[in-house]
């Protein structure tokens, strides 16, 4: 019996002893040619007189990971590493020669301060990253669709480690930071990278939308200022109010119009029509879906500084009114 996985142009042929594995190249639209592969790696034993054939799980294992590189698997495996690292040791240890109030924290604000700081951690060095590619990398930014996505995939890879990792620690501490939003954001987010990392397609938009990790830092510190008891109207809990708000803005909502706009100019080009409909519909889709959650966000970001900034020039009216601090 043969079974066609057209996905990946591979067929593999069944029989009594052993599986050989066959790649199709597709000379012409109406003709295949089947040619095998032999190599050492996917040689079995088979039977007496049968030797040489190529082995089932060899052949699952391209089919499986066709495109991901040695290198790429070795950064997604370091950044899983020294986020675990990080959460388990590098946080716990800084944190405490940081602040006194981490030692008191109980058990369960611990585990989300940890997980906040390696977010914190992560998102800094993707950023920047991300950043000195939209500015630097010639290739991916003349060629958005299918442009050398070579750093990009480097970028990407740090962050599908970080996010495997994190994944795995709100599982097993789901009673302290179990969140079912963020178990879908994660899976999404490695689906959508997988285009990138195992396709190669869209490095720019990919990339580009990494910049929203600018915002998490802020976002992050507001918890730690709100776990540490400072109130809502002190000096350092307003100031990253408004930075969280301002930054939230500029790398979420203000290039709304930049990021369709590269969009929009790939429609109707050739390389456009080589992603196919699976990939444009998964594309478009995403990014939409996305930005509409941006834009929530953004909505209730504003109305929450806007009260802090409210009650705080309220009480100082207040306050020059009647000659006295309430």
């Amino acid at each position: 019996m043969l079974l066609t996985v057209c996905s990946y142009g591979l067929a593999v042929k069944q029989c009594n002893f052993c599986s050989a594995a066959c790649m199709f190249y597709k000379l012409k639209r109406s003709s295949w040619i089947l040619l095998p592969i032999y190599n050492k790696e996917m040689m079995c034993p088979g039977r007496p007189g049968q030797s040489g054939k190529p082995t089932c799980p060899s052949a699952f294992r391209q089919i499986i990971m066709p495109h991901f590189s040695t290198l790429t698997l070795c950064i997604s495996a370091t950044s899983f590493a020294v986020s675990q690292l990080l959460f388990h040791v590098g946080s716990p240890w800084s944190s405490t020669l940081l602040t006194c109030g981490f030692r008191k924290l109980n058990a369960k604000q611990r585990i989300e301060w940890n997980s906040r700081t390696v977010s914190t951690f992560h998102a800094l060095v993707v950023g920047c990253f991300c950043l000195y590619i939209l500015v630097y990398d010639d290739a991916v930014n003349a060629d958005p669709v299918w442009g050398d996505p070579f750093l990009v995939k480097f970028n990407v890879a740090i962050t599908s480690g970080y996010l495997i990792s994190d994944l795995l620690l709100i599982i097993f501490y789901w009673k302290a930071i179990g969140d079912k939003y963020f178990v879908t954001h994660h899976l999404a987010a490695l689906y959508a990278y997988y285009y990138v990392l195992g396709e190669g397609m869209l490095p720019y938009f990919g990339n580009f939308r990494l910049l929203a990790e600018f915002s998490t830092p802020f976002v992050n510190q507001r918890w730690f200022l709100e776990v540490l008891g400072y109130p809502k109207h002190t000096l350092p809990n307003m100031l990253n109010g408004i930075m969280m708000t301002i930054v939230f803005f500029i790398v979420r909502i203000a290039v709304i119009p930049v990021y369709y706009s590269r969009v929009f100019s790939t429609f109707g080009t050739e390389a456009f029509d080589r992603l196919g409909r699976g990939a444009q519909c998964a594309w478009i889709i995403s990014s939409v879906s996305l930005d509409v959650m941006n834009v929530m966000w953004m909505i209730r970001i504003t109305k929450g500084c806007y009260k802090v900034l409210y009650h705080t020039d309220w009480s100082w009216r207040k306050t020059q009114k009647n000659g006295k601090l309430e």
